[in-house]
Formats: C-alpha cells, sequence, structure tokens
C-alpha cells in the first residue's frame, strides 16, 4: 500500500435491506488531498460517503461486505471503537444544523462530550477551530450568542469548526454548499483549499464545477458502481470512458 493513501476501499457492496446499493466499489483516497464523488441524485456518493466513518450503522437492516482500510485498519473489524472512528473522521452535512446552544458551546460540544473540562484548553481548542474555519474575525464578539442567529454560511462553517475541535484527520462533507449563496458557497470552497493541508477531505457535490475547482481527485459513480475515478483535471478533460464524458458534458444524469 503507498504510503499517502488514507483509505483503501476494496470490493465494498452494501445493502440497505435486500437491496444493493453500493456493488464492488474499489478505491483509493488519498491523504491531505480532496476527493469529489460526483454523480446523479441516487447513484450512492452519500451512502457510500457514510460508510467512511460508519454513520450507515444507525440505519436498521444495513449491511456491508468487503473492506474498508483507515490506515491499513479495516474499520469494519469488531475490534474497532465506532466513537473513536468518528472522531478521527468527522463529517459535515448538506444543511447546516448548529444545536440551539451558543456559538461556544456549539464548538466545545464535542469536546466536553469526549471529557474535555480544561476551561483554558476549550477555549484554545474553539477559537482555533474558528480560526481554521474562517470563522474567528466574524463572531470572536459573539462567542455567547446563539448559533442560531448566524447567516446559512456562518452557520455551515461553525458546523465544520465543530467537526475540528476534536481534531480528526479525516472530514467528509455531503454537499456542504448545496444549501448556501453563491458568496457563501465561495468561502466554504476557499476554506476547503486551506484545510487541506491539514486534513484528508472527501467531498460528495452534485456539482461539477465546484468539484473541478475544489478537488484533486475525482470519482464518478452511476447506479450504485464506481464508474471511473482519477486526477480531477484528467477526468474532466480526458475521462477514459464514455459514459464518464456523456455525464460530464450534461449528455445524461
Amino acid at each position: 500500500m503507498t504510503e499517502n493513501v488514507k483509505f483503501a476501499i476494496k470490493n465494498l457492496d452494501f445493502f440497505y435491506g435486500d437491496f444493493k446499493a453500493l456493488e464492488d466499489i474499489t478505491l483509493e483516497l488519498n491523504q491531505c488531498r480532496v476527493s469529489a464523488l460526483i454523480g446523479p441524485s441516487g447513484c450512492g456518493k452519500s451512502t457510500f460517503l457514510r460508510c467512511l466513518n460508519r454513520m450507515n450503522d444507525l440505519i436498521p437492516a444495513t449491511r456491508v461486505e468487503g473492506e474498508i482500510l483507515l490506515d491499513d485498519q479495516n474499520i469494519y473489524s469488531p475490534s474497532v471503537d465506532v466513537v473513536s472512528l468518528r472522531r478521527r473522521v468527522g463529517m459535515v452535512f448538506q444543511k447546516p444544523n448548529p444545536f440551539p446552544k451558543t456559538i461556544f458551546d456549539n464548538v466545545a460540544y464535542g469536546l466536553r462530550v469526549n471529557g474535555v473540562k480544561n476551561k483554558n484548553l476549550l477555549r484554545q481548542r474553539v477559537e482555533k477551530s474558528l480560526k481554521q474555519a474562517a470563522l474567528w474575525d466574524e463572531i470572536k464578539d459573539r462567542l455567547n450568542q446563539s448559533a442560531l442567529g448566524l447567516s446559512g454560511g456562518q452557520q455551515q462553517r461553525l458546523c465544520i469548526a465543530r467537526a475540528l475541535a476534536v481534531e480528526p484527520e479525516v472530514l467528509l462533507m455531503d454537499e456542504p454548499a448545496s444549501a448556501l449563496d453563491p458568496i457563501a458557497t465561495q468561502k466554504i470552497e476557499d476554506l476547503i483549499h486551506e484545510l487541506k493541508n491539514d486534513f484528508t477531505i472527501i467531498i460528495v457535490t452534485h456539482n461539477m464545477q465546484q468539484a473541478a475547482r475544489v478537488s484533486d481527485i475525482t470519482a464518478f459513480f452511476y447506479m450504485g458502481r464506481l464508474i471511473e475515478a482519477g486526477d480531477t483535471e484528467t477526468l474532466f478533460t480526458r475521462p477514459g470512458l464514455q459514459q464518464t464524458e456523456d455525464y460530464i458534458t450534461g449528455r445524461f444524469g
């Protein structure tokens, strides 16, 4: 296994009951890179993303076959502690979902759940996370106000700060800008560029231009299968398969 592979997915099948949502996915996702998952609605990209931190475990009657290795360890092995896995692999959802608490308490939430009680440490980590999420300068005087008073774009960056506070290695983003206006979207995209220096980022997007702008690697999914994956620029300019080209140029999907 090459040294910079963070996730190695091998022959992954995923089932909701009898329905096979993912079929025979084999893919490597590299460390400190942005990998974009593209494809039409219902093609399995969000299901695949949620396999990477076992979020699908919360859905009854689902099952996984094959392997997902994170730093060479199979995350579906019985010995894996799912709570610590989700600390290492953070997640940001499509719709900003701040808690009805203060801005400070939103960011500190995961730290407190993990037993951090030291007030100085909490303050330092909250400030660091808000700076990493490019939000500190906008809200540093409002930390004790409700997070629900922030704009949609600020709420999404707050959710990113909340995910970063527990110092994950990987950040999963499920269409993180689809509910945002163009200016807020630009801020999220700029932020992704910054964050990839320190984190492995895997993003689901329905926006092809966004995938082209933010990602190093793009994987194209269709009907539960991985059709093609590779360097983003190559995939968009010289795809290897006609099906990929048809999707990228808008001929289907």
